[in-house]
């Protein structure tokens, strides 16, 4: 069995606080009004997983065994319907265009190929399908160069997790989809990213980049 056991049990502890004070409303955000058949990416110990209501088919990823065990006694506690699958986010065994969701919670720092992930999502999600993010991402200024400067021993630390990465760059810059919403969060050490976007069509691909062009 791979994966990071300390990091697993000590995880609901370390983010006891958070989840109680700061996290719950951006949670909230990410689940509300979802329906159909939702794929929540890493999903960790199952954080997200008292925020999703029945209208929802929940699928979720996790590589961690560790992680995933805690993940099934916490939707067992809900009596939650989850399918919960030992994958990568880089390979995610569904379909081309089988979702109408896809949500990631803090998730994508501890990706090895965040843009794999992304290429993943992007394949599975239908044209009109939203992927909905929550993530932390390297600070500005000073606060970034402390990121800078922390991230190696924190990647070691703390299960893999990139302390650095802009992901908001990444997510931002993709011709895929259309940004629907995209919210910085600059309150503690550590920011984060709030954010939906919807998948395009190639049509809507081609109407974006012709809008795009000087002259047009």
């Amino acid at each position: 069995m791979t994966g990071h056991p300390i990091v697993a049990r000590l995880y609901d502890a370390v983010m006891a606080v958070p989840e109680r004070t700061v996290l719950p409303e951006h949670r909230e955000a990410l689940a509300a009004g979802l329906s159909g058949r939702v794929l929540e990416l890493g999903a960790g110990t199952g954080a997200m997983f008292p925020y999703y209501d029945e209208r929802v088919e929940l699928h979720a990823v996790e590589p961690d065994p560790h992680m995933r065990v805690r993940a099934s006694e916490r939707a067992a506690d809900l009596d939650l319907a989850v399918e919960l699958v030992d994958a990568d986010a880089e390979s995610l065994p569904y379909d081309d265009g089988s979702v109408d969701a896809v949500v990631a919670s803090l998730v994508f720092c501890t990706i090895p190929d965040h843009e794999a992930a992304l290429d993943e999502v992007a394949r599975v999600l239908r044209p009109g399908g939203e992927f909905r993010f929550l993530e932390h991402v390297r600070g500005d200024g000073a606060v970034g160069r402390a990121h800078d400067l922390l991230a190696p021993a924190w990647h070691t630390v703390a299960g893999g997790c990139h302390l650095n990465r802009d992901t908001g760059e990444l997510f931002r810059r993709d011709d895929r989809f259309e940004l629907l919403e995209y919210e910085t969060i600059t309150d503690g050490a550590v920011p984060m990213i709030r954010g939906r976007m919807r998948r395009l069509d190639e049509r809507g691909r081609l109407r974006r980049a012709l809008d795009g062009l000087p002259g047009l």
